[in-house]
């Protein structure tokens, strides 16, 4: 096993493009983690990063951790990437509703780039507006000892630092995913979260030996890691394949098609999106009323806090909402039933047309569903162990899943590069084989 990896590693350096990106990945991550580290002017860093985490609870604890500990600290890149996501639902759900943006979606690259354009605005836009709300909420805490100069001075300042941190960190990852290896903005996610795993160790530790943790709830969280590893590592590599029969076509004297093949649907087309996008819709905004000293604002937080009924319910529909709708947005069973007519496709013993895209459809429906109770308990997972067993830490779930989902694409990109340069694959046996069923 040593040897292989050892074997692969020296496949990996031997091909100068893969070095390269693997090499200008890793170069913009280290920028991103010393920006994390950067503290905004004008803030007493260390006493609110102390304050945070003892009065931020879970839910800061959660938050945190897909800023790298760049929010506990207010560093310059403490918003994260988190408005780029809010803006990207934002226009992937106006999509939907305007008829003009599904009419650009479908322009192929050129729709695509305006697209992104707009998201782009929309981050700006969203990241004004949340930096401007934190530096006046900053204000209004603990009487203003956190902030050393109050004032519009100070708001602006915060503002323009914050803003200019997130469309600095969405340029990274565009970036990344242009020259780099893996899609940027995952890859900056991911880098956050596994930046916390040293930090969340060494704590379970020390609350271990002083007997705050007792063994019994480590074992639990211990064997639940291990489950959820595995469960996601089959489920993401699991595909309904549906076959199709292509008919034999003679042109001249050439004869096309009579070959079978299949349709790999993924049982979680919709990836790690719809936990984000839920979390991302949930946590900024229950932050924020938390540490407003408003009686009734207060009231409605802790009706909302993570481990609440009322938060695990919206938390679930929430991603189940996601799975269907980022599932609707990125298979079309129309289209895909016409692809095929038009080749002479058809599935055995479905009518080509109608009845094809309707079978699809129902297809899609079943696993879709699946998928989505699969990503719900995975996601609610950790709010159940904080909650009930009493776990001093939020790892794991969303945390988990974006992790282990982000190494196998970010393996898989790096197996085809070296395939396709007739080198010896990356993983095991030399690709990453789906589960059928």
């Amino acid at each position: 096993m040593l040897d292989r990896l050892v074997n692969s590693i020296e496949n990996i350096i031997k091909i100068e493009e893969l070095r390269n990106r693997i090499l200008f990945t890793l170069g913009l991550l280290a920028i991103y983690r010393l920006g994390a580290h950067t503290p905004t002017p004008g803030i007493n860093g260390e006493a609110l990063s102390q304050f945070l985490r003892e009065k931020g609870g879970a839910l800061m604890g959660f938050f945190d951790m897909f800023s790298g500990g760049a929010l506990s600290k207010l560093s310059i890149f403490a918003l994260g990437i988190m408005p780029y996501i809010s803006a990207s639902i934002i226009i992937q759900l106006l999509t939907v509703v305007i008829p003009s943006l599904a009419a650009l979606a479908k322009e192929g690259e050129s729709g695509r780039r305006k697209i992104v354009q707009y998201t782009r605005y929309g981050t700006v836009m969203i990241s004004i507006i949340q930096s401007f709300g934190m530096a006046i909420g900053l204000e209004g805490m603990q009487n203003g000892m956190f902030v050393q100069s109050p004032g519009w001075s100070f708001r602006v300042m915060t503002a323009l630092t914050l803003t200019t941190g997130t469309i600095f960190v969405m340029w990274l990852g565009e970036q990344i995913t242009e020259r780099g290896i893996g899609n940027g903005i995952s890859i900056i996610i991911f880098a956050g979260i596994i930046s916390g795993i040293p930090r969340a160790v060494v704590n379970t530790i020390r609350l271990f030996n002083t007997g705050q943790i007792r063994t019994l709830i480590l074992i639990v969280v211990a064997v639940m890691v291990v489950l959820v590893i595995a469960a996601v590592v089959y489920i993401e590599s699991a595909r309904r394949k549906i076959q199709v029969q292509y008919a034999k076509r003679v042109v001249g004297r050439k004869v096309y098609g009579g070959q079978s093949t299949h349709i790999p649907l993924k049982l979680n087309t919709a990836g790690v999106i719809p936990p984000i996008f839920a979390s991302s819709l949930l946590a900024f905004p229950a932050t924020i009323a938390g540490f407003i000293q408003v009686p009734w604002v207060n009231d409605i937080s802790k009706q909302f806090a993570p481990g609440s009924f009322l938060h695990v319910f919206l938390y679930g529909t929430l991603i189940i909402f996601f799975c269907y709708f980022y599932t609707a947005v990125v298979l079309n069973p129309v289209d895909i039933a016409d692809n095929m007519k038009k080749y002479g496709g058809f599935i055995p013993g479905v009518r080509p047309g109608q009845r094809t895209s309707d079978y699809i459809y129902k297809v899609m429906s079943r696993i879709t569903f699946v998928g989505a109770l699969y990503l719900t308990v995975i996601a609610i997972l950790p709010e159940l162990l904080i909650s009930y067993v009493h776990v001093p830490f939020y790892f794991g779930g969303t945390s988990l899943l974006i992790v282990i989902v982000v190494a196998m694409d970010t393996s898989q990109q790096i197996e085809t590069h070296m395939i396709s340069r007739n080198y010896e694959g990356f993983l095991k046996k030399g690709r990453l084989k789906g589960t059928a069923f």
